[in-house]
C-alpha cells in the first residue's frame, strides 16, 4: 500500500479522486446508472490506497434533535471529502446546493459533485467547499 502525504485542505486527495473519475468515465462512458459509477469509483479510489466508504448515513441535526431521515453520502474519502455522484442529463443548481447542504450537515470541508452522463467529463466535475480557505 502506498504512503501518501495528505494535506489539510484535501488538494492531494481531490487530485487523486479526479484522476479516478477520469479512469472510470473513460472505461465506462456515459449512460449507466449512478450505482454503477459509484461502485467503479470506489474501486478506483481504493486502488489509489485511499480509504473510501460508500452510502454513509447522514443524520440531520436541528436545534436539540437528531433525526435519521435517510440522507446518504454517496462516497466519503479519507473521512474528509464527500463525493456526490449523478448520472443525469443536466446538472442543475439544486445538485450544487444539495452537496453544499450535505457538507454543512456533516461538517466536512470539501465535496466533489460529478455527473457521469456527459460528453465531456472535465466540464462535469465541480469542487465545493464548506468553510475552507482555498
Amino acid at each position: 500500500m502506498k504512503l501518501l502525504y495528505l494535506d489539510n485542505d484535501g488538494n492531494e486527495i481531490s487530485y487523486i479522486i479526479r484522476g479516478s473519475i477520469f479512469r472510470v468515465y473513460n472505461a465506462l462512458g456515459p449512460g449507466l446508472l449512478e450505482s454503477a459509477y459509484e461502485a467503479a469509483l470506489k474501486y478506483e479510489i481504493e486502488k489509489a490506497a485511499l480509504l473510501v466508504k460508500r452510502q454513509v448515513s447522514l443524520p440531520m441535526h436541528y436545534e436539540e434533535i437528531t433525526v435519521d431521515v435517510g440522507y446518504r453520502l454517496d462516497l466519503l474519502v479519507e473521512n474528509k471529502v464527500v463525493i456526490e455522484l449523478k448520472s443525469v442529463e443536466f446538472i442543475m443548481n439544486v445538485h450544487h446546493k444539495q452537496l453544499l447542504t450535505y457538507l454543512k450537515l456533516s461538517d466536512y470541508k470539501l465535496g466533489i459533485l460529478v455527473n457521469f452522463n456527459t460528453d465531456n467529463i472535465a466540464d462535469s466535475i465541480f469542487r465545493k467547499a464548506n468553510r475552507l480557505d482555498l
